[in-house]
């Protein structure tokens, strides 16, 4: 995006808000998340995002009646597809100026050490079957609050996504390029956990130029997951041992997800009192998964059971089967997930645009499990059993970027339901 379309769209959402936030005041009485209709007309043209964009409220964290510090403003958001239907779908938005952001997304306690940063590109909606069923979610990254910043951990550990001398404020080229960042929150962290993850954090950013890329790599290989069922965690240990400086033998290749995933799987472990049982030929008892990887396709849909899985490729499914529309509307709405469309396509990067065009022609099969599974006749709800069962066999459990804002989907009694979503950043 040009610079000039960039200051448009930031003229564009104030504009909407009805809110001159360069001129809010430097403190407020504490916030609520609020709605207002007027509002909300305004910004759903802004935003103009399909309705398996967004979450229904059984996603969202409690966030307690206290208010928040901040002189953001605080917004919640409900699609017009949901307000139709009288269903709840919707997001919660932090409205905030770039400049001076990170102090203020730290000072407003929203947010906290261990939440999961999901950048989410809003120009992804109906660009085709696979920006869609990312949810338009392209990349993760780890937030801790530090020295009274919401920073951030990524990888690639470079200054692309850490920033200038690696200071981590969400100043990166990629994080100043972003409007959209989505915000999930593992469950029940105690105070201890949180204290765990901020000083990993702080170990391996403050080592990422001596440690990336020669000990620590990027995958680019998204389908390649170093999680196996019923094999030990070892790599896990293995970052464990390179935040340590125990420079262990061989070079730990993990992607975006992959590397949020195992930094969370160190919330039960001190590095300050555990560094010998990283030394061992055993993975630390401390070391536990975050959360369960997703399979491919799952059985949350129709059925919503307390052990119910949720599926890589489930999302706007879920989404949508849960609105409380008729039949025929859900189906013409699952239907859209599935639309080619080589102008949306060229909206998104250059790599992200060749995974969609490639991955495109597999989609047909996903499309008959899509409209199979809700409200099919009895064939069809047997071929999409047998889709379900081809897709897990033939790709293996996962961690991706979306993951993390798929698990919130699940039931809150669900004993796979791990994550909860808090927000998401509007960045003016």
């Amino acid at each position: 995006m040009s610079k000039r379309r960039k200051l448009n769209a930031k003229a564009s959402i104030i504009a909407a808000l009805g809110v001159a936030l360069a001129a809010a005041p430097a403190w407020s009485a504490p916030k609520q998340f609020t709605f207002s209709e007027k509002a909300n007309e305004r910004l759903a043209k802004k935003l103009n995002i399909p309705i398996f964009f967004t979450l229904p409220k059984s996603t969202w964290a409690p966030l307690g009646n206290a208010g928040f510090d901040t002189t953001d403003v605080l917004l919640d958001f409900r699609h017009p597809d949901a307000i139709k239907t009288n269903s709840d779908a919707g997001l919660r938005l932090v409205v905030t100026p770039r400049a001076g952001m990170a102090q203020r997304l730290a000072k407003s306690g929203i947010f906290q050490t261990g939440d999961i940063l999901l950048t989410f590109r809003s120009e992804w909606g109906g660009a085709g079957a696979y920006p869609n069923i990312q949810m338009g979610i392209s990349h993760t990254g780890v937030a801790y609050i530090k020295d009274g910043k919401l920073r951030n951990l990524d990888n690639p550990m470079n200054e692309e996504y850490l920033g200038k001398g690696m200071s981590a404020d969400l100043t990166s080229e990629h994080y100043r390029t972003l409007n959209y960042i989505h915000v999930v929150r593992p469950r029940d962290l105690n105070d201890a956990e949180r204290a765990n993850i901020l000083a990993w954090a702080t170990r391996l950013n403050s080592n990422a130029k001596r440690v990336y890329p020669s000990q620590i790599k990027f995958n680019d290989n998204y389908n390649a997951p170093k999680f196996k069922p019923n094999h030990s965690l070892n790599f896990v240990q293995h970052l464990g041992q390179i935040a340590l400086g125990q420079n262990p033998a061989g070079t730990l290749d993990l992607y975006c997800s992959e590397f949020a995933w195992s930094l969370l799987a160190l919330k039960d472990c001190d590095p300050g009192t555990t560094a010998e049982e990283f030394k061992g030929t055993r993975v630390p008892s401390c070391v536990k998964p975050p959360m369960r990887p997703l399979v491919a396709t799952g059985n949350n849909v129709p059925n919503e059971g307390r052990s119910s899985r949720i599926g890589l490729a489930d999302g706007p499914l879920t989404v949508i089967d849960g609105l409380k529309a008729p039949l025929s509307e859900r189906r013409a709405l699952l239907e859209s997930v599935f639309v080619e469309n080589p102008a949306g396509l060229k909206k998104m990067s250059e790599g992200h645009r060749k995974v969609a065009e490639a991955m495109q022609p597999k989609f047909v099969t996903l499309k008959d499990y899509y409209l199979g599974v809700t409200g099919g006749n009895v064939l069809q709800r047997t071929r999409a059993r047998m889709i379900r069962t081809a897709f897990n066999v033939g790709v293996p459990e996962n961690y991706s970027p979306t993951s993390y804002l798929l698990n919130t989907l699940l039931p809150p009694d669900n004993v796979n339901r791990t994550m909860d979503y808090v927000a998401t950043i509007v960045i003016e």
